[in-house]
């Protein structure tokens, strides 16, 4: 569902730039807006989210599925916990949809879908284990990386129930936006991949805006 966002960028009270096949790790707090804007078109964003209080409680996509009863997440979509509370509301997207089901790139998926010389390619795995090493502060470990979204990457279910992974729908200027219902840990991976079309070969900047 295509919805545009009221909120204006000048009015933002954080904007950071994350390049190409780099990370993210911060905090939103309850009643802020989060921007997730795609700068130059078909980049993935491989995102978690966790309860900045307990970081035993974290984004379920099993929940959110169930709850909403539609495999694509987008404007109206409430992003549900592991104890099944809503963390996030998806508020704009001019995009129209979103991925929850293909998980993130690995060097083991790397080399399971693409080849045995492509283990050592930068990874959104990677990404996260690096952020959380870079800032222990959050209290997370390998153990916390689960299952996560994938803002702007097409991954299409076929007749038969597969996946498949696809050019991206969205294109330079598209974005995603949400209000937090709790506060949340946001830990974004901008997807290094060149193996698939998700990022069209070709890995580009996105940018976080955050408003009170």
């Amino acid at each position: 569902m295509i919805i545009e966002s009221t909120l204006r960028p000048d009015n933002a009270v954080r904007r950071i730039t994350v390049d190409a096949g780099d990370h993210y790790i911060g905090t939103i707090k309850a009643g802020q807006t989060l921007r997730i804007l795609d700068l130059e078109g078909n980049q993935a964003a491989d995102t978690l989210f966790y309860n900045a209080h307990d970081t035993s409680e974290r984004y379920s996509a099993m929940d959110t599925l169930r709850e909403q009863g539609a495999v694509y997440l987008t404007a109206g979509t409430r992003l549900i916990s592991s104890e099944g509370r809503t963390m996030l509301t998806i508020t704009a997207d001019t995009c129209g949809r979103h991925d929850t089901l293909g998980g993130a790139c690995a060097s083991e998926s790397n080399t399971v879908r693409y080849d045995l010389e492509k283990r050592h390619m930068h990874s959104c795995r990677d990404n996260w284990m690096q952020a959380i090493a870079d800032y222990p502060a959050y209290g997370l470990t390998k153990r916390d990386i689960t299952h996560n979204i994938n803002f702007f990457m097409n991954v299409p279910v076929t007749a038969e129930g597969g996946l498949t992974f696809e050019d991206g729908i969205s294109a330079p200027g598209k974005y995603v936006e949400m209000v937090a219902e709790m506060d949340v840990i946001v830990l974004l991976s901008n997807c290094p991949q060149l193996n698939n079309p998700c990022n069209g070969y070709n890995p580009t900047p996105v940018e976080l805006l955050v408003w009170d």
